[in-house]
C-alpha cells in the first residue's frame, strides 16, 4: 500500500442522549494510502457516515469524539481549532454529501456556491473563480454554461457531479464520499462512479466513500470495510472479500443483492435488523441473525482476526486460524 496519508487509531464515537451516552462507531481502526480507494459498506445505521462525519470533524452536538486519533499527514485533527481546521478542510480534504439536492443551497447558482467555497479558503479575483469553476465543471462533464442554473434546474446526475466537482476546486488529497449515487438511478450510478475513478487516476488523490450497495463499489474500490453495529466486522482487499467473504455478515451482504450472470439463485438476505445501539445484544453484536452462531457467540466478543490478508470480526475465523482443517456449517 502506498505511504498513508490518513491514519484513524481506535477512533470511537458517542452521541450525548439523556439516558446516556450512545456509541456510534466502536474503536475502529484504519489507514489509507495516497491514492487509495477504501469503500465503506454496511446497512443503515451501522455507523458508516459518523465514522465519515468524525474523519472531517464535522461532528455536531449531541455527538462527539470520546477516544482515538484521525492523523491526516501526520496531524491529528481532533486536537486542531476550528481556526486549524478550517484551513485543512476543502484545500486537503473535501466532502461529498448524500442527496445533493439537500447539500446544496437550492437559492443560490452553482457559481455563487463555488465563488462561496473559493473565497473562504483563499483570496482570488473574480476572473480566476469563474475560470476555475469552469474548469472542475469540464472535469466532471458539465457544460460551464451551467454555472448560472440553480440546484433544481439541474438532473441528479448532474448535481451529484456539481457537487464532486467543488470539492475538486483545490484539488485536494483525500475526497469524502458519502453515499453520493443514494438517488441516482442504475445508469447514472455507473456513469458516476466511472468518472469519479477517472478523476482519481488523473490528479491522485485519495477516496474514502461509504455506500450500502457493494455492488456498487466491487470494481472500483481498493479495499472493503464491512461495518456492523458500529464496529468493523470485515477488511481487506475488494477482490479477496468478494472472492472468499470470511464474515457471515458479509456474506449475507453479497448474498442479499443478485447476479446478472450466471445461474439464478434465490437471494437470501439477512433476517431481522441490526440492533439498538443503546441496547447491544451480549457477545457478538451480530449473533441474533448470525446463521451460524454457536454458544460462545453467546457471550464472547470476538476481535479482529486476521485471515489471509484481512481482518475478520468471527470467532469462527479464530477457530479455523487455530485448526485449518476445521470447517463448520459450511463456513469457510
Amino acid at each position: 500500500m502506498p505511504d498513508p496519508i490518513l491514519e484513524v487509531e481506535n477512533l470511537s464515537v458517542d452521541y450525548l442522549m439523556d439516558s446516556g451516552p450512545v456509541r456510534a462507531v466502536d474503536d475502529v481502526s484504519f489507514t489509507l494510502g495516497g491514492r487509495e480507494f477504501l469503500a465503506i459498506v454496511g446497512e443503515s445505521g451501522c455507523g458508516k457516515s459518523t465514522l465519515l462525519f468524525a474523519i472531517a470533524q464535522l461532528l455536531a452536538p449531541p455527538a462527539e469524539v470520546a477516544a482515538g486519533s484521525v492523523k491526516f499527514q501526520g496531524t491529528n485533527l481532533v486536537r486542531l481549532s476550528d481556526k486549524d481546521l478550517s484551513a485543512v478542510r476543502w484545500r486537503d480534504i473535501s466532502v461529498v454529501m448524500q442527496s445533493a439536492m439537500n447539500a446544496l443551497n437550492p437559492v443560490k447558482s452553482i457559481g455563487a456556491q463555488f465563488k462561496d467555497a473559493m473565497r473562504a479558503h483563499g483570496k482570488y479575483s473574480g476572473q480566476e473563480i469563474t475560470d476555475r469553476s469552469a474548469e472542475v465543471l469540464k472535469m466532471v462533464g458539465i457544460d460551464p454554461v451551467h454555472l448560472r442554473s440553480y440546484p433544481h434546474q439541474l438532473s441528479g446526475g448532474m448535481r451529484q457531479r456539481s457537487m464532486i466537482a467543488m470539492a475538486m476546486l483545490f484539488t485536494p488529497d483525500l475526497i469524502i464520499m458519502d453515499e453520493p449515487t443514494s438517488a441516482l438511478d442504475v445508469v447514472a450510478q455507473r456513469a458516476l462512479m466511472v468518472q469519479i475513478k477517472e478523476l482519481q487516476e488523473q490528479f491522485g488523490f485519495a477516496i474514502i466513500f461509504v455506500t450500502h450497495d457493494m455492488s456498487l463499489v466491487s470494481h472500483f474500490s481498493d479495499r472493503l470495510m464491512v461495518m456492523y453495529a458500529g464496529q468493523t466486522a470485515e477488511v481487506g482487499a475488494t477482490r479477496d472479500i468478494f472472492d472468499r467473504p470470511q464474515h457471515p455478515y458479509t456474506k449475507g451482504l453479497l448474498e442479499a443483492f443478485p447476479s446478472v450472470r450466471g445461474p439464478k439463485t434465490p437471494l437470501k438476505g439477512i433476517t431481522g435488523s441490526p440492533p439498538d445501539l443503546a441496547q447491544l445484544p451480549p457477545g457478538c453484536r451480530f449473533q441474533p441473525r448470525c446463521p451460524v452462531a454457536f454458544d460462545e457467540c453467546l457471550t464472547h466478543q470476538p476481535e479482529l482476526y486476521p485471515v489471509n490478508a484481512s481482518l475478520a470480526r468471527c470467532l469462527r475465523v479464530r477457530d479455523r486460524q487455530a485448526d485449518p482443517d476445521r470447517m463448520k456449517d459450511g463456513v469457510r
